[in-house]
């Protein structure tokens, strides 16, 4: 095979990779009934005049499945992060022992199980389009090859087609356990 024929199916698996990763940071977000320090990744607490990510300033653990503990470094910071908590609209209310901050993770109701699985299968969404995209970028790539035999050209769109669709089995078998894991009360 051409090298740059080479080049640009490696170039499209390392994009599909991508997605795929990036779908699986994103479930990890998802709740699913149980409390993971996941949960407020992305979560930015004022630290004296600056925006900082929350674990950047304390260690966030879970002492049971429906626990969240946060111990920052700094007591001082119990405050502002049970306010960054509040602003997120997370659905938690957190209280404070005077040395952490405690979430009690509330069971998930019928309904926002439903909305979680919408929201894990818009991801799932999100992560085929890129695949798809990958795909067309490879095969955009290949039409500009001019000196390839047009039966290996065919043979590449095939090759690339495959891996395009096994990205997206992937993607649903992700999906697949995802939905399961939130459904299971």
């Amino acid at each position: 095979m051409d090298e740059n024929v080479q080049f640009i199916i490696d170039s499209m698996k390392e994009l599909m990779d991508v997605a795929i990763s990036h779908l699986e940071a994103e479930l990890t977000k998802v709740r699913t009934g149980r409390a993971n320090p996941t949960m407020v990744d992305g979560l930015f607490v004022d630290y004296y005049g600056v925006r900082t990510p929350l674990n950047q300033v304390s260690n966030v653990s879970t002492p049971d499945a429906r626990t969240l503990a946060i111990q920052p470094w700094e007591k001082t910071m119990i405050d502002p992060i049970m306010k960054a908590i509040q602003a997120a609209n997370l659905g938690f209310n957190p209280t404070n022992n005077g040395t952490m901050v405690i979430i009690a993770v509330p069971p998930l109701t019928e309904e926002r199980r439903k909305d979680l699985v919408k929201k894990a299968k818009s991801e799932g969404e999100n992560a085929k389009v890129s695949i798809r995209g990958a795909r067309k970028e490879a095969l955009e790539e290949l039409k500009k090859l001019n000196k390839l035999p047009e039966d290996e050209k065919k043979t590449c769109e095939t090759e690339i087609q495959k891996m395009t669709d096994q990205f997206t089995v992937k993607v649903d078998k992700h999906l697949e356990i995802k939905e399961k894991e939130i459904l299971t009360v």
